[in-house]
């Protein structure tokens, strides 16, 4: 951080807000509605506002998730669940749910806890915030990239952007979301800010040997997945892709191993349960027991545990029992076979492709650094921070938006206090 004389007549406001995405409208937002009269400027460095919101939920919105207690919100949080109980406390999904109602959007809850606007389209909520900016009188400037940061001798934020335009603000947001590329917090980490290793979390799995890609398409509604030597584990519905394996359970899994599998580039064993969380010796004594009572029908054409016929075929296939073979002729090796490839079905993964267009960075500016009571900077006063940019990151379903949401929301009211 460095003290120096501020240049020119930079045009001044009272917040500038770096970012202009969920969590950098919901703020500027908050703040007028605190403090009506307010002057406040949000740069974005792109040509678009609300990306993410616009692509989010396939085009729909994944506004937020029904879970409306503190404790168990926070618990969807492989970073940031702490600090997050207690901003939850504070603000939570009802609230988030309770503003948008008042501000003409009602969301619906579908059957996995997700929640939508009720138009199904993002362009409802995109067109919220803009509508809320306009009306209260947020400028909002596009292709201004915030590249250098000053703190002046008398306490004024000086900012300088790429198109050498600068501003000067007596508090500043910056919300400007994951990036996979360090470089865009480059001018953060020049303010003395540790930013902690960047990996992509929400992410499907790549199968190196795809033996079961003409499966693609087929999913199993309550299935499991590890990965192999590690504690690593979620369950869920399971999809198999033409690139390998995906689906909730397997994204989950993806957000809460991220540290560990960016760690082994990605090439590791998953192991997937198509029974659930049913045990080995479980799945062994059912299908003895299955066998018993109905010893002459044809195994391949008898699935069990509710799988689709084309994945059960394949596991009969990968244990070497023959199409025409019936439950009174398996044997004892080819049981343990079909047992195995059960409860463990193993896919040798190399590399990861990105959960749909929706980028969720692991890593982002350290929450030790962070007076998360406030979402204030603990090294440079007036400065404040909101959303992905943090070190913080939730599951898919909504999750990484509360977290955008509740920040937001704590760093206005701590900045209206101070104005």
């Amino acid at each position: 951080m460095t003290s120096v004389n501020l240049m020119g007549d930079a045009p001044h406001y009272d917040v500038i807000v770096v970012g202009g995405g969920a969590a950098g409208f919901f703020g500027a937002i908050q703040l007028a509605e605190r403090r009506p009269g307010v002057k406040i400027l949000i740069l974005e460095k792109s040509t678009k506002l609300l990306s993410k919101v616009r692509i989010s939920g396939g085009g729909r919105c994944n506004v937020t998730h029904h879970c409306f207690q503190p404790n168990a919100l926070s618990k969807h949080y492989p970073r940031g669940q702490r600090q997050l109980k207690k901003l939850f406390s504070k603000y939570q999904a009802r609230d988030v749910v309770d503003w948008f109602a008042q501000h003409g959007v009602n969301l619906k809850v579908e059957s996995d806890g997700r929640m939508f606007p009720t138009t199904n389209n993002s362009e409802t909520i995109v067109n919220c915030f803009l509508r809320e900016a306009d009306r209260n009188n947020i400028k909002v400037l596009v292709g201004h990239q915030v590249c250098e940061l000053r703190h002046e001798v008398d306490s004024t934020i000086s900012l300088k952007c790429n198109n050498e335009q600068e501003f000067t603000c007596k508090n500043l947001l910056i919300a400007i979301g994951g990036h996979p590329n360090r470089e865009s917090y480059r001018w953060i980490e020049n303010l003395g800010h540790t930013v902690t290793p960047l990996m992509p979390s929400l992410f499907t799995f790549n199968d190196s040997d795809r033996k079961f890609v003409d499966l693609m398409g087929v999913s199993v509604e309550r299935a499991s997945v590890q990965i192999a030597g590690t504690k690593f584990r979620e369950s869920g519905p399971v999809l198999i892709t033409h690139w390998g394996l995906s689906g909730p359970a397997v994204i989950r899994l993806s957000a809460w191993a991220a540290e560990y599998l960016a760690e082994h580039q990605y090439k590791f064993t998953a192991l997937v349960n198509w029974t659930g969380d049913l045990m080995e010796d479980e799945v062994r004594k059912e299908l003895e027991g299955y066998g018993r009572e109905h010893p002459n029908q044809k195994i391949e054409n008898n699935s069990c545990y509710r799988l689709p016929g084309r994945l059960w075929e394949r596991l009969c296939e990968h244990a070497e029992i023959e199409k025409t073979r019936i439950w009174s002729e398996l044997s004892k090796k080819q049981l343990n076979k079909l047992v195995e490839n059960l409860v463990r079905c193993p896919f040798h993964i190399k590399g990861k492709t990105t959960f749909k267009e929706e980028f969720v960075t692991c890593g982002g500016v350290d929450l030790s650094e962070i007076d998360m009571e406030r979402m204030e900077s603990k090294k440079i006063h007036g400065v404040y921070f909101a959303g992905e940019v943090l070190n913080i990151d939730g599951e898919t379903g909504g999750f990484n938006f509360q977290s955008a949401w509740t920040t937001a929301y704590v760093a206005a009211e701590a900045i209206a206090v101070g104005l």
